[in-house]
């Protein structure tokens, strides 16, 4: 399987502050990769740097080519999706518009409104409510999708499960691997060691900004002590 991201001694800043000490991981086409680990490690930051929102160094190969230093919205034009924990909705504009916002403009597109609306039946119910009243359920459900509009082919998501009923973290997990089954790729910032392990062909898990273990979800039910050290509360 050849990778599709490849990101290779990432260091990140917060102003002087240095969060990220040399991160390597990778992506392959069509893969599930979870990023795991406590709060506070630099999961988010790492997905936000190879998304162009931090100051780093180092080198981030996406589809064979350099993107480190690009502005973010080139980074999503060249096809990698990004869904941030905060949700960022437009409040005011109802479900439909919002994704018609991020709408890709293709014929080639693997991704349209009603495939939205198949995806989560929610959202077509809700296509005329304004985004800000809907619960934090249906806003990730937005969100995703919104971000699916611009055709990705590779999605990262940050903490789709947080705050969310079980049910509905179990219908996140099968919505990923319906991803997976239209070619996109997934890098999947996860706190819920359940999730990752049942859908995750690999897994990295993180400690004090940088990745402390890299293997299959197997490999880290065997590792008593990377999960004691870095993954148990």
């Amino acid at each position: 399987m050849s990778d599709l991201l490849e990101v290779h001694d990432l260091h990140a800043f917060y102003g002087k502050s240095h969060v990220l000490h040399g991160v390597n991981l990778r992506v392959g086409r069509g893969e599930i990769v979870s990023l795991l680990g406590r709060n506070g490690v630099g999961r988010s930051t790492t997905v936000k740097a190879v998304m162009g929102q931090l100051d780093a160094t180092g080198s981030v190969m996406f589809n064979d080519e350099q993107i480190l230093g690009l502005p973010a919205f080139r980074i999503a034009h060249k096809g990698l999706g990004y869904v941030p924990e905060s949700r960022d909705i437009f409040p005011t504009l109802t479900v439909e518009q919002n994704l018609l916002l991020g709408e890709k403009k293709t014929k080639a597109s693997r991704w349209s409104l009603d495939d939205m609306y198949q995806m989560f039946p929610r959202l077509r119910e809700r296509q005329h409510t304004q985004a800000g009243v809907l619960s934090g359920g249906e806003q990730q459900m937005l969100t995703l999708c919104r971000t699916l509009m611009g055709d990705p082919d590779l999605i990262m998501i940050d903490e789709p499960t947080e705050g969310l009923a079980p049910k509905i973290v179990e219908l996140v997990a099968e919505y990923l691997l319906a991803l997976k089954a239209r070619g996109i790729s997934v890098l999947l910032v996860e706190q819920k060691l359940d999730i990752a392990m049942k859908i995750s062909e690999r897994v990295y898990v993180m400690g004090r900004g940088t990745i402390v273990f890299e293997g299959t979800p197997a490999e880290l039910r065997e590792n008593a002590i990377v999960r004691k050290e870095w993954l148990e509360v």
